[in-house]
């Protein structure tokens, strides 16, 4: 028959499973075909979106610069290339998992690492914010009714991204796998399908907004010069969120199975193939069937009830117009597969986030428990942080990814940029040291790609700081410098508690003498064991203690004392206002500042309950003394518990207590009603 305490437990077990010991962590290393789903999946599927922002940029002045968007996409085909390129010769040369933080850190110093930090924990918060609401996005595109219940719903998924993650990084694989691969093959064959159709039938792919035309907004009018310039930049910045998501690998090294640098260099390598070529395939159909997504609905000249009626995304209208429109079987299964893949997208971050913080703790710069792993050997707290922060921006922004995208991708590109410049010290330092001329060409070539890397992510971290500050970007640029801050405080209190727990000479010294204080209400069957246990200690002075705030009582207790003739002298303190902590504290204080090397030790007699609601009425006088007790060096608080009925047979934790009210009934562990005890 199951505790109460199993009981309290089943909630857990039902989330969580059973926990997992710690010598199984080797089990639940992952191989190529789980690591890429896991991942991988933020940037495989922003190919959902990434088009998306591109076109809503450019419909901002109409139709008249879509002639732009091919040229864009290339662009950032070609720095998705150069970054997966240049995050394959960090996987190889920092293994241990740290990312760009620990190439800044040895590479650049303190401050560039926390930097680093800062950015990619805000990132990685709006990674799930982002994927989750496009995910959303697209759920509602398939059954529009949904619109009114858009926060609830993002919020939901949250939670349960949260849940599946807390089951162990090895299930969350298995969990995720199957939409990830659905979503790539379904992506890939919406891209074949649709240019066989475009360039060998006569039917084509027409989407059901080509015909609409679209409202320029007044101030993208008449773009010319460099205005056109800043236009285009912007629109490729809102591109560069195919982008994301790639250095959740390199910060991930040490889940994989061994050997681990070149599995995970080869998931990087198959997922930046493969991300590379659907963002192209997809701006391609794009183009190709004329679709138009806008920032306002109702520029939409022609499309009805824009007021109340969402926009269908671009991949929505892409997978309708290949596959026949919206109620074909074609067109569900792709927004079905896109939106499990975008909410998904987001397990990218709570891999990475749950590890940096991992990571910083570590190194002292974030609270010790996010280096502590749960039941299922996952850093269970580190998800927890990163759910509720993710379903808080999702609450604010109303799960709008129109408003979020604007404060994503800058923490990303930070860590990017300072990323491929630290390693392009890393090489020149290990140049210095290698003599091999085979070995040094090796270098000689990562560290051109990290040059070209760093150099072209520069360049894209000011265009998108740029021409996203004003639309929001700079709440990122606030959230970093505060959370930078936070982490220095953090790191300096944990520098000032462990200079202040160096052991010193004094600190062998022994006391000179014990003082033990045990403090009595009444006498009763907790004070007698208290006043027992303190006298089993052998202090050299022993004071029973009580504060005198009715006098009828204290005389009462006095009679008892003598009555039960207790050979310990009684100490009564008087308080005129009927306080009991602060005379207390007085007296053990005046027994210190007499003898400095005293060491006094203050039993506190307490009861245990068995339930919650008893702790209101018992207690509360022992946990004030403790608290203020505590702040006084050269004090020891012992507390001495007597376990009231409600508490008996309580199970102690791991199942093999006895049966509630077993050791009351006087039955010993295990045995049954009718065995006497003793």
């Amino acid at each position: 028959m199951p505790s109460l305490s199993d009981l309290g437990h089943l909630p857990k077990r039902l989330v969580l499973g059973r926990a997992v010991r710690s010598d199984r962590l080797g089990e639940s290393l992952l191989p190529k075909r789980y690591a890429l789903p896991i991942f991988a999946s933020d940037p495989l599927s922003s190919v959902a979106y990434a088009t998306q922002e591109i076109l809503l940029v450019l419909t901002l002045a109409g139709t008249a610069f879509l002639y732009l968007a091919p040229w864009l996409a290339v662009a950032v085909v070609l720095l998705l290339i150069t970054v997966v390129l240049s995050y394959r010769q960090v996987v190889h040369a920092y293994p241990s998992g740290g990312g760009d933080y620990e190439v800044a850190m040895k590479n650049h110093g303190q401050f560039a690492a926390l930097v680093v930090a800062s950015a990619l924990l805000v990132d990685y918060v709006m990674t799930v914010a982002v994927s989750v609401s496009a995910g959303t996005d697209n759920i509602i595109s398939a059954f529009p009714s949904l619109n009114e219940h858009r926060v609830l719903i993002a919020v939901g998924l949250v939670a349960l991204l949260a849940a599946v993650n807390l089951r162990g990084v090895r299930e969350s694989g298995k969990a995720f796998a199957v939409p990830t691969y659905l979503f790539i093959s379904g992506i890939s064959v919406m891209i074949v399908t649709g240019l066989i159709r475009y360039f060998f039938t006569d039917a084509g792919v027409v989407s059901e907004t080509a015909q609409y035309t679209v409202t320029p907004e007044p101030a993208y009018e008449n773009v010319a010069g460099l205005a056109l310039l800043f236009f285009a930049l912007r629109a490729f910045a809102s591109g560069c969120t195919a982008l994301t998501g790639v250095e959740a690998i390199a910060n991930g090294v040490p889940a994989f199975k061994p050997p681990k640098s070149r599995n995970a260099a080869t998931t990087l390598a198959l997922m930046g193939g493969i991300a590379a070529a659907m963002f192209a395939g997809v701006t391609a159909l794009a183009l190709l069937s004329d679709v138009k997504y806008v920032e306002h609905p109702c520029d939409l000249e022609g499309f009805a009830n824009c007021e109340t009626e969402p926009q269908r995304t671009v991949i929505a209208q892409i997978g309708a117009a290949v596959f026949g429109g919206d109620g074909s079987v074609g067109f569900f299964v792709i927004q079905a597969a896109t939106a499990l893949v975008l909410v998904l997208a987001a397990n990218t971050a709570f891999n990475g986030f749950p590890l940096l913080g991992s990571v910083l703790a570590q190194d002292r710069f974030m609270p010790r428990q996010l280096h502590t792993r749960g039941d299922k050997l996952v850093f269970s707290n580190g998800i927890l942080l990163l759910a509720g922060f993710a379903a808080l921006l999702i609450y604010v922004f109303d799960a709008d990814v129109t408003r979020l995208i604007q404060l994503y991708i800058i923490g990303v590109f930070t860590s990017f940029t300072i990323g491929q410049w630290g390693m392009v010290r890393h090489w020149n330092r290990e140049m210095r040291l290698e003599g091999d001329p085979a070995a040094r060409r090796r270098m000689r070539r990562s560290q051109i790609i990290n040059t070209v890397g760093g150099s072209l992510t520069s360049v894209v971290l000011v265009i998108i700081v740029l021409t996203k500050f004003t639309h929001g970007a700079w709440l990122v640029l606030v959230a970093m410098p505060i959370l930078f801050g936070l982490m220095k405080a953090i790191n300096r209190h944990y520098s000032n508690v462990s200079q202040q727990l160096v052991p010193d000479t004094d600190a062998r010294t022994l006391p000179s003498k014990v003082h033990a204080v045990v403090l009595v209400s009444k006498v009763h069957k907790p004070t007698l064991r208290a006043l027992a246990f303190a006298r089993a200690t052998r202090p050299d002075a022993l004071t029973a203690l009580t504060v005198n705030v009715d006098d009828a009582d204290t005389r009462q207790l006095q009679a008892d004392w003598e009555r039960f003739d207790i050979p310990v002298p009684l100490t009564v303190l008087e308080s005129p206002y009927r306080e009991i902590t602060r005379p207390v504290v007085d007296f053990v204080k005046n027994i210190r500042r007499d003898s400095p090397r005293e060491i006094v030790i203050v039993f506190v007699p307490q009861y245990v309950v068995g339930h919650w609601w008893e702790n209101v009425l018992h207690n509360q006088s022992a946990l004030r003394l403790r608290a203020r007790l505590q702040f006084q060096p050269g004090v020891m608080i012992t507390t001495v518990p007597w376990q009231l009925e409600s508490s008996l047979g309580r199970d102690d934790g791991d199942g093999s207590g006895p049966a509630p009210g077993a050791l009351r009934r006087g039955l010993t562990d295990g045995a049954s009603d009718s065995t006497p005890y003793g």
